[in-house]
């Protein structure tokens, strides 16, 4: 087990996101997506260290559009598609998030790896 120097944002969706969602490919009945089904693709963003609530909000509103946004692209790359405002008022109604102070790294045979995010390959992972 390692100790890594981050904290952790599990962000989960909410009902508006996954109508949104919905929204952009019109089903019949039951084939619409659930807030369960959603919240198995729930993403786990690693963060510094915080110590405080003020600094934790402080860091969440500061990227709450970027987080946002790889969000949205992981359900749709055309922009276009999305709402007309991506802000914290949205991000407040989209997601929800749950902080974890400590992130423990488990697998102690596989070194961590670090590699930029390419939305190709969110999008492959999806397919999977």
């Amino acid at each position: 087990m390692k100790l890594l120097n981050r904290s952790a944002l599990s962000v989960r969706p909410t009902q508006p996101f996954v109508d949104w969602i919905n929204a952009l490919e019109p089903t019949m009945g039951d084939d619409d997506l659930t807030l369960d089904d959603v919240e198995r693709e729930s993403t786990i963003y690693l963060i510094p260290e915080m110590d405080t609530p003020e600094a934790l909000e402080t860091f969440v509103r500061d990227r709450c559009v970027e987080i946002l946004e790889t969000e949205l692209r992981a359900w749709e790359e055309d922009e276009r598609q999305w709402p007309d405002k991506i802000d914290w008022a949205l991000f407040q109604e989209f997601v929800r998030v749950e902080h974890s102070y400590l992130a423990i790294d488990l697998d102690d045979e596989t070194a961590l790896e670090i590699s930029e995010v390419d939305d190709a390959l969110l999008l492959d992972s999806e397919q999977d």
